[in-house]
This record gives structure tokens, sequence and C-alpha cells, in this order.
């Protein structure tokens, strides 16, 4: 196998893996072999005949060097091999022919689907639209893994054979169907992992304070109800549990294997661990270097053992069944129903600590550390399967799979609060220069987009997650942004005024009749503004029947009540924060507690007679987590959106482009103009119209033909490498008259010189409004499609916005109303200014090129020109790079 070759891990549906690859000529004689070993039946359900004939010309065809017109892949377990899947594209069309088969006893597990995946992934790269196939009527099986797949697909009858056809093009009914199969064989997978029947610690040491020992006293000391093994060849026992030599010479195989081995052993305990059977490695083994690395992995691949690790805390599972604190914490947290996943187990700790001083339990805590394997995509679906968890919170320093994990925080958010630790917003992230779009496209961006776009809540730091899980997991969502703030202390109640503005919250004046309503509980000298001042002497009675009025006022959405204690209060043995929770019953809107004076910046207050008040030590803190939970019910409450359909694209021609270009620079690069504007022409995109001149006769010429109504042209020297062509003095504007032109050509030969090998003559666009966008490959987030200010000042502005492909029309709606330039688009009143239904086509058009051409690693639009009866697009780089073979270890997720 070549270091080049394309190798995947796929997680079949009973939890186990497989290895799928492009198959290669020295394969042939394994595959003939492969088809020899199947029985009768499933040979003449893959041929179609009983033959050996068709096998070996089969076999023999793998034996070609690949092409885009043929891929074969296979599947292996160990060194067997245990499925084929090939398609042939006929002669000069976009539509293939494609062979699927598995070995007898690997039917049922999913492996003919991970297979056909495969083939729909490489069949798209190389613009093939259709897939079709021949079956016996009889064979149920594979008719009904196309029925399953998730792609359109038809069949018709003909005798006893049926003819398949799969069409291939983006759907949200495939994506959601991939994502359902891999969230069912990840669950199952991470069984072994959450919910071991038997653990092993390798690596328990006799020294007090050890790594290893530390996890064992822990698992013992919450109960783990099942079999507990310690490794420690130099001991009789710790911990009370009696010590064997080795996993070898275990009794029998544990699910989890805790690994808190010297880096150098742990890739032969992992190998012992997997020749014994043990189904999952939790690895605490920190500095592991590339070798051992690479060893590690290898062996969970070749046993198929799900780890979590190297490097990291532990993980636990507070279910009364599991009782498994495998960790090195200190102290365990509450039971109870958040999930916890982090990245850094210091962060960890300083997590579990907060959620047991807020009283939050704990469903199951997941350190990651190294991310080997376990990611925070199999944390989310682990949650959303568990039947426990309804509040989730996280932190990443990274994702392995942004598009996999945006699907599924979208559908987990909907079923509880996703919290997550934004770390890693510097500018310093990634910054790409070559083109406006590239340069805008920050990692705060791509992250910002993934998670406004997913539902997740995202926070700046751990102490800001912990304060809005507070209120969402004890309040009902806000249903607006509207609030009141309640206060014994005009000074509070103006921080609280100023923090709920800076959060994106507003203060509304109360009515008439609930002013009224309001001073007629408070004592003389109250206030009924909003804030709402109940001054220094009101008593705790006063004071609570104002919370109850104010928390049923339906002219605000949540209440914010600023307390700080009084000698007035004190002196008649009041206590002001009984008025937050004595029983009320059922509130139907958030009442959060602001107490400066409490020792602890945040806090959870028992209700009387059940439920609970978050109360914050700082009104910014109270606001920014409100601010949260507003999101999230703005969040719930849209429409979940359909993919647009704009019309005149052609997918197959547009690939045509890029394949020729392709083939010619082997390294990819910028596409000249004419180039550019041939691929944009595929998905309709309204550019200004051009014409190319390499001598002032041919701009004079063009410009005759071009300058249209206005009587005027613009040239645009060009030459290969060229990006930013204003800020290099390469644009001539406002051209009249053969001379103007022939001058100013002849300016730009004198300027430039031999570099430049030509110019655009394009006819003046009309004045409108300059906007910006643009599409970039992201290498962690995938295609992304920004939009902003746009002319010469565009990154000066840092007007920009993303979203990540593909997009719904709802995600397009949302990506032209986010940066600020979105209220040039409307007048005051709320009345379009400019086309916006053709600066949302031409976003949606960007978001399927985006995800059609991969290979096409940026696009800057800029400016475009926004009018009242259209867009026009005066200026379009497009820079092309060929697609990079998936590095050896990677999991499909």
């Amino acid at each position: 196998m070549t270091r080049t070759e394309a190798l995947t891990y796929v997680r079949l549906r009973d939890g186990s893996s497989a290895r799928v690859r492009r198959a290669a000529p020295p394969d042939a004689d394994r595959v003939l072999g492969f088809y020899d070993a199947m029985s009768a039946r499933t040979r003449r359900q893959r041929f179609l005949a009983t033959g050996r004939r068709s096998a070996e010309q089969a076999a023999a065809r793998v034996a070609e060097p690949p092409d885009a017109n043929y891929r074969a892949f296979v599947a292996e377990s160990g060194s067997r091999m245990i499925g084929v899947a090939d398609f042939a594209r006929e002669p000069g069309g976009t539509s293939a022919d494609i062979s699927l088969a598995v070995a007898d006893d690997q039917h049922h597990r999913g492996l003919g689907t991970a297979l056909l995946e495969r083939l729909v992934q490489e069949a798209r790269s190389v613009g093939i639209s259709e897939f079709s196939a021949d079956a016996l009527t009889a064979n149920h099986e594979v008719l009904r893994v196309f029925a399953d797949l998730g792609l359109p697909w038809t069949q018709r009858i003909n005798g006893p054979d049926i003819h398949c056809t799969v069409e291939l093009a983006e759907a949200e009914t495939y994506s959601s169907a991939v994502d359902r199969r891999a969230s069912v064989a990840d669950v199952t997978s991470l069984r072994p992992l959450l919910t071991p029947r038997s653990v092993v610690v390798v690596g328990a040491g006799r020294r007090p304070g050890s790594v290893g020992r530390s996890v064992l006293g822990n698992l013992r000391r919450t109960g783990f109800p099942g079999p507990l093994y310690a490794v420690n060849p130099h001991a009789e026992s710790v911990e009370q549990v009696h010590c064997h030599p080795s996993v070898a010479a275990l009794p029998c195989a544990p699910d989890l294997a805790v690994l808190a081995v010297p880096a150098p052993a742990v890739p032969g305990v992992a190998e012992e661990c997997g020749n014994k059977g043990v189904r999952a490695l939790l690895v605490l083994t920190s500095d592991l270097d590339h070798a051992n690395a690479a060893e590690l992995t290898a062996a969970c691949h070749t046993y198929g053992m799900r780890m979590v690790g190297p490097n990291c805390l532990g993980l636990l599972n507070t279910s009364p069944d599991v009782r498994m604190d495998a960790t090195f914490s200190a102290q365990p947290p509450l039971a109870g129903t958040a999930g916890v996943g982090v990245q850094s187990g210091g962060v960890g700790i300083a997590v579990l600590a907060g959620m047991s001083r807020l009283g939050i339990g704990v469903s199951s805590f997941i350190s990651l550390g190294d991310k080997y394997d376990v990611s925070g995509n199999d944390l989310l679906r682990w949650w959303e399967a568990d039947g426990v968890t309804d509040l989730a919170l996280l932190h990443l320093e990274s994702f392995g799979n942004p598009r996999a994990f945006s699907r599924t925080a979208r559908r987990v958010a909907h079923a509880m609060p996703l919290l997550i630790v934004d770390s890693g917003r510097s500018p310093e992230g990634r910054r790409a220069a070559a083109s406006h779009t590239a340069a805008a496209a920050t990692r705060t961006m791509t992250r910002q987009a993934l998670f406004v776009q997913a539902g997740i809540t995202a926070t700046r730091s751990t102490q800001e997650m912990l304060d809005a899980a507070a209120l969402m997991h004890s309040q009902p969502l806000p249903r607006a942004e509207r609030v009141a703030v309640l206060t014994n202390a005009g000074g509070i109640g103006v921080l609280a005024a100023d923090a709920c503005t800076e959060a994106g919250l507003s203060l509304p004046p109360l009515s008439a009749t609930v002013t009224d309503a309001v001073l007629a509980e408070l004592p003389r000298g109250a206030s009924a503004a909003n804030p709402v001042d109940a001054t220094a002497a009101v008593s705790e009675d006063r004071l609570r029947r104002c919370v109850d009025l104010l928390s049923d006022c339906d002219e605000i959405d949540a209440l914010v009540v600023a307390l700080v204690p009084t000698a007035v209060a004190s002196a008649v043995g009041e206590d002001l924060v009984q008025a937050l929770t004595h029983d009320v019953g059922h509130r139907p809107r958030p009442v959060i507690g602001v107490l400066p004076a409490q020792s602890d910046r945040t806090k959870i207050l028992p209700v009387e007679g059940g439920g609970r008040v978050p109360a914050y030590g700082d009104t910014q803190e109270a606001m920014r987590a409100l601010a949260h939970a507003v999101a999230r019910a703005r969040w719930l409450a849209r429409p979940v959106g359909s993919p647009p359909k704009p019309t005149g694209i052609d997918r197959h021609a547009a690939r045509g482009v890029v394949s020729r270009f392709l083939a010619e620079h082997e390294d990819g690069g910028w596409l000249n103009p004419a180039t550019t504007a041939e691929l944009m022409g595929h998905y309709s995109v309204p550019l200004a119209k051009w014409a190319w001149a390499e001598s002032q006769d041919e701009a004079v010429w063009a410009a005759e033909r071009l300058s249209g109504s206005s009587g005027r042209v613009a040239l645009k020297a060009y030459w290969p490498g060229l990006v930013h062509k204003s800020t290099q003095g390469a644009v001539v504007l406002d051209l009249t008259g053969s001379r103007q032109v022939r001058s100013a050509y002849g300016n730009l030969i004198g300027r430039f010189g031999e570099r430049m090998t030509g110019a655009l003559v394009q006819s003046m666009v009309p004045r409108g409004i300059e906007l910006f966008s643009g599409m970039v490959q992201d290498e962690v987030f995938g295609p992304m499609v920004l939009f902003g200010s746009g002319g010469t000042a565009t990154e000066i502005l840092a007007d920009h916005a993303a979203r990540l492909a593909p997009l719904t029309d709802v995600d397009v709606r949302d990506l032209m109303l986010a940066p600020r330039c979105a209220r040039l688009l409307y007048d005051p009143d709320g009345h379009e200014t400019v086309d916006v239904a053709a600066v949302s086509d031409l976003l949606a058009r960007l978001s399927l090129c985006a995800c059609d051409l991969p290979e096409l690693v940026e696009a800057d639009l800029n400016p475009v020109v926004a009018l009242p009866d259209g867009v026009v697009v005066p200026d379009v780089r497009v820079r092309l790079r060929p697609l990079r073979s998936p590095g050896l270890g990677r999991r499909q997720s």
C-alpha cells in the first residue's frame, strides 16, 4: 500500500469497523479469491450467473490502473477481504454502472451501504450524477440497500431482473440518512467505553497519588458493579484489587482497558488488549511520539477497539447501573442529567467543580485529550441516545469533521441546550492572504458560522458557559428579548440597564396599567420606570408581590431581580432573597437574581415547593446568560429551511472546466479571466459584460461593442497571479471614446510591461450598493459562503459574515442580515432599496458551486453591485487546487 492511497475506517452497524480503500492492480488475485469464496447463491446475485468467467473478468478489471471512468474499492477486516464495490462510467456520459458484493458472513452489518457511500463520494468528485445496476428480483438484500441509501432511486422490472437507477445529486435526505447510520454505529461502538461490564486498569501503581492507582481507587469508591481488574507485574494487589502480571493473564477479556503506562509501552499494551478481546481503550498516558501514536492507532483499527485519549483525564458515567468513575479527578461530581465533554483535563476539572457548586448533576463526563478516535461528534450522538442527558456542555479545541458535527449538533440542539466554550478565537487562528475572501474567512468567523447554524450556545469562558447552563437548566426560555429589572438599589438598576443593552437585550417602558399596579405594591418614593426601583425601604412581602406581578406580565419576556442587603431589612429580620425563592408554582417566563453581595459568582437557589432560580454576582454575567437563552429561543423558533433550487446550473460542464484546468496545472492556481467567466457562467452568476484585449486596437474595438448607452467602459490589466488590481493601479474607470481607451491601454503597458498579458474591457455597471460575496474551502470546516460590505474598503471595514455550505433558504437570509451593511438593503420603513431576491439568488448559487466543486478553494466576487432590478458582478477571482488524498488512519465520522 502506498502512502498516497486513500484509506478510511468505517464504523458498521454492530459497532465494529472495517477498512475501505481504493483497489489496486495487485489486488486482482485477492478479489478473485474473494468471489470464489462466496456461496453459489451470493455469486449468482452478484453476477446474475453461476459460472466463474464473470468473476474472472471482474477481478481482471481491478488489475487495470484506476481513472476517472472506473474506480474500485475493497473492504477489509484484518487481512481478510470482506467486500468489493466498483463503478464504470458509460462512455462520454455522466452515468455509471455499479456492482457490489459482500462476504456471506458479513451481511446485515451495514458494510454494503458503507461501500456505496464511498462510491457516491468518489463518483461525485469526477462528475458522475447517476448510478445504474441490475439485480435479481429475488435479491432483496441489495434492493434494501438501495432503498435505505437516502438518494432518489427507481426500479424497472425486466423478467427475473430489476434495473435500478440512483440519482447522486446533493440531497438533505441523503446527508440525514448517512448521519443516522453513523449515529447508530457510533452509539453501539461506544457502549464498551461508557457502559462497560468489566474494567481493567493497566499500570495501577503502588505509589499513592499515581495516575493508575487513583483511577483504580475512584472505580472502587464509586462502586463499579462489574468485575474490576488490575495489571501490575510487581504487586500482589493495589487498592484491594488483585493484580495480574499482564493483560494476557487476565481470566477473561474486559470491555474496557484503562492504560496508565509509560508512553513507549502503550502500543504493546494496546496490541495485547486487542489480542485478548478488549473492546475499548481509555489511554491516560501523554507525550506519545509519532511512532507510538501510529502503532496505537493501528492496533485500535486492527482489533476494532474504540479509544478515548491519549493524554486525558478519563471518563465517568453516573448511571446507577454503571457507577463508573475512571478518572483521576480528586472529587466525584454529582449524579444528574448533564453531559460534559472536554479536550483539556484541566478544563474538565474546573467544569466539574463548577457544576458541583451549582448543584447541576452529571450524567457522563469524557475527557477527549488528543482525540485519536472518539470526538465531540461521538459524544453528541451518545447523549442524544442515552435517554438521560438533557443538557450538553463541551470544550473543544478542534473539530475532526465539522460538517458531520454541524449536522449532529443541529439535531441534538433541538432536543437539549448545547453549550460550548469557543476557544482559539485569536486572529492568529488562520489567515490566508491570497484574496479578500480567504483573508476575511478567519477561524473565528468559521467557528461562529458553525455555532449559529447548528444552534450551539457559544461562550467565551468556562464561567460564562456555567452561567448560561445555570439559567437554561433551571428556568424556561424567554420568548423574546424584553427584560424588566426590579431592584432595591437605584445604582444597581443603572448597571443592570447598561448590561442589558450591551448584551443586546431591550428594556422597554412599562404601560400605565402595569406601572400603576407596581406602584400600588411598593413603598412611597419607589419608581415604576424600567428598571423598577423598589427603594431600600421595600419589605420582603411587598417585594414578593411585585416579583409575582412582573413575572406574570405579558409586556416582558424575562425578569431580573437585583438585590443588595440593607440594614432596613436586617433590622426587622427579613430576607429579601426569599422574594425570589417563595413557592408560586409554575412561572411562565424566566426569573433570575443578581446578588452582588453573595460569596459565589453564580448560585442556583432552591425554590420552596420545588424548582430553582439562578442568582449571579454581577449584572453583566446575568445579562449575558439571559442573552444566550434568548438566542436559543430564537433558534428553536426559526423554520428549518429548505435548499434553494436556482435554475441554469450545469454541473457537468463546470466539472469539465475544473478537470481541464487541473490537468494543465497540476498544482492548481488562479484562473484567467476567460476560464473564470466560463466557470461562473455554468452557475449563471450575473457577470458584467466583458471582452478580452491584447492590443490597443482590440481594446478600442471591444469598447465600441460594450460601451452601451452610457458610453463608458473600464479597462483592467491582467497577468497570471494578479489578485488585488485596484491597489496596484491596474484598473482605469469611466473611459469614453476610442482615444481614451487607446491611451489608457498604452499607459497600462508602459506601467506593467511584458508581464501584462492583456486587459479586460468591461461596460461600466450602474451605480448601486457595493457588496462583497465569496466562497472558500476551509481545510477544517469545509465549504463556506461569505457576504458583507464590498468595494476597495472591504478589508478595512471587515464587515463580513459567513455560513457553512450547503445553505438553506433560512441560512441565506440569516447570512444577508448578519453584517452591518444589511441595513443598506432596506430603507427606514423596511422597504427594499435593492433587489434582495437577486442577492439571495447569488448566494444560493455560490453555495451550490462551493459544494459541487471541492477543488474551488476560493472565489472572490468584489464588488457585487446591488441594483433595484438585479445584481451585477464586475470582478471575480477564482483559485483551484487539486483534491488532497485523505491521510492514512483517518476514520469516517
